[in-house]
């Protein structure tokens, strides 16, 4: 019995009494439960019955009530009205219910909901008794662990990464600027930029040295004219300070070939200061920062050296300067100096040298990206595309070539679907921001900015790719609970990318959102409306005979069951039954 056995807790014998005092104080507990259990299994009738009992309520109470007296002078009011008040009314009621449209679609472009489902949802289905009680401890517990569950998955999936492929502020953004008169950076993306340089360029030593505290404070500068006055100052002060040179280089510059110039100063001030630190490092934690900070600088300044050299044609000599930088530095992987990698080797189409890249870097257990993802299936469209045509393959079906390309290419659809848009020029391009989103608009935009002139060398590519892309689309399942090939399409990526692309880039979203039930509704209703106030307006004799037979055929079903219900029980019956 439950007195004699063992305690589900800790597994020991319990006294009888105070087993039989827990189970008694137990009964009132489970009581409620099912007494909550049977009230919400009859709630539904018990709404029926209130219902039913209401109606036989007005139905008795009618004579004193004088409904039919009521409704016949309603009758005879509807019949009085003249055509001016059907076009106010059907005039008011079009105006009325475009006003709703109007703001359901400004609400569901702003937050992706419909107003009206979402304030019938939340307040409405908990009067109505839709929803269940969830105000137990455990469905506490289990809704607010699911929202921080949630909220760590959102965080995980938005990381924000810098650009590997970033341009030149001063010779590439600004240039931009004046031409155009448009800001192709948004200030979140420069405010993480800003963040950027202060942890790569800064470190806690710096308030000893004039130069590089002043360069701490440069980078804290929201004005560039003030950046670049602070870089002078410190130049002033230490005229080997590499900090000045790459600030310098990255927002004075107004031509590569001068960002170049900048870079080979730094360049050379920077191992200097690197090799002198080196020896240094491990005599404090204060060296050993500054040894990190000097280190993030060499990598930055050869890094962009390369870059240089690949956007002035010496394409082999910035191959060669990443090789090295990538042997020198093997820990800094995380910057994706491999992806720059990977565009200079294509254009020089050594495509050998690309596939031993993507054979290192490709590979399961390291981040995905769509550089990675849409090299690979271009390498393995360029084996087949020269002789690809559909109306073939429809006939004779697909070779195993070419079975491996269209895998490819749907694998890289499914990491960044808003990419094939870009690269067959459905979409227009923007400058590409500083930092992307991976899987993001911002991360495809970056990578067509910089890959579509190497998917169009390859002949066949693109019509490749332009057949067989949205095929992936019914490999995932839908909703997008779970992924093909990857995790689950992320669902916050279009508001980050919002933050990270210019305003008047049209930002591409994936999934497409479905218009909301009320959006159609409304905007029928206001259509229909203005379409009878219109005809109203210039028939409306003959509206105001439609309508009062559309009235008439309305209430006659009313008027035909009273009839009948009025000859089984009469009118006096309630009053025979007072009386008795």
């Amino acid at each position: 019995m439950a007195e004699s056995g063992p305690s589900p807790v800790d597994g020991d014998a319990a006294p009888s009494s105070s087993s039989s005092s827990s189970s008694s104080s137990q009964l009132p507990s489970h009581c409620p439960r099912r007494w909550e259990r049977l009230r919400l299994a009859g709630g539904p009738w018990a709404r029926a019955l209130a219902l039913l009992a209401a109606l036989g309520l007005l139905y008795f109470l009618r004579g004193p009530l004088r409904l039919r007296d009521n409704l016949a002078a309603v009758t005879i009011f509807l019949s009085t009205l003249t055509p001016k008040f059907y076009v106010a009314l059907t005039g008011t009621s079009s105006l009325i219910s475009g006003l709703i449209f109007i703001f359901e679609w400004w609400y569901f472009r702003k937050y992706g909901t419909s107003f009206i489902e979402q304030v019938s949802v939340s307040h409405l289905r908990p009067l109505i008794g839709g929803a269940e009680n969830t105000n137990s401890p455990q469905a506490t517990f289990s809704a607010t662990s699911g929202e921080n569950e949630t909220s760590r998955q959102s965080l995980s999936e938005c990381k924000v990464w810098r650009n590997p492929l970033n341009l030149f502020r001063g010779a590439e953004y600004s240039r931009y600027t004046w031409v155009t008169g448009k800001e192709p950076l948004t200030y979140y993306d420069m405010n993480l930029s800003a963040q950027d340089h202060q942890t790569f360029f800064t470190c806690e030593t710096d308030s000893v040295r004039p130069s590089d505290a002043v360069m701490q404070k440069a980078w804290r500068e929201r004005n560039p004219q003030a950046r670049i006055k602070a870089a002078y100052q410190a130049l002033e002060l230490n005229n080997d300070c590499a900090t000045a040179y790459v600030l310098l280089a990255e927002e004075e510059a107004t031509t590569i070939v001068d960002a170049e110039k900048y870079f080979k100063q730094a360049l050379k001030a920077g191992e200097t200061i690197y090799r002198k630190s080196q020896h240094c490092s491990s005599q404090s934690p204060q060296h050993e920062a500054q040894f990190r900070r000097d280190t993030n600088v060499l990598v930055y300044v050869k890094r962009r050296l390369a870059m240089c050299a690949r956007k002035l044609g010496r394409i082999k000599e910035a191959v060669k300067m990443m090789r090295d930088l990538m042997k020198e530095f093997p820990l800094l992987s995380v910057l994706n100096i491999h992806e720059n990698l990977l565009e200079s080797l294509l254009e020089l189409q050594a495509y050998a040298d690309v596939q031993a890249v993507l054979a290192k870097y490709d590979d399961i257990s390291l981040p995905k990206s769509a550089a990675i993802c849409y090299t690979a299936a271009l390498l393995k469209a360029r084996a087949v595309s020269d002789r690809f045509s559909p109306e073939t393959a429809s006939r004779r079906g697909l070779s195993t070539a070419e079975i491996n390309a269209v895998e490819a290419i749907h694998r890289a659809v499914e990491f960044n679907p808003h990419v094939p848009k870009y690269l067959l020029e459905m979409k227009s391009l923007v400058l590409p921001p500083e930092h992307i989103l991976k899987r993001g608009d911002s991360e495809a935009v970056a990578y067509a900015f910089f890959h579509l002139q190497h998917w169009k060398r390859i002949e066949g590519a693109l019509n490749l790719l332009h057949c067989t892309w949205e095929g992936t689309f019914r490999m995932i399942p839908y909703p997008l609970e779970k992924g093909h090939l990857f995790y689950p399409y992320p669902s916050c990526t279009e508001t980050a990318d919002r933050e990270l692309l210019p305003t008047f880039h049209d930002v591409s979203v994936y999934p497409q959102k479905e218009l909301p039930f009320f959006i159609h509704f409304t905007a029928g209703l206001c259509s229909f409306t203005a379409m009878l106030a219109l005809l109203t307006h210039q028939f409306p004799e003959l509206m105001v005979i439609f309508a009062k037979a559309f009235f008439g055929t309305l209430l006659s079903p009313l008027s035909f069951m009273m009839e009948k219900i009025e000859r089984l029980m009469p009118t006096g019956l309630w009053h025979q039954l007072t009386q008795i």
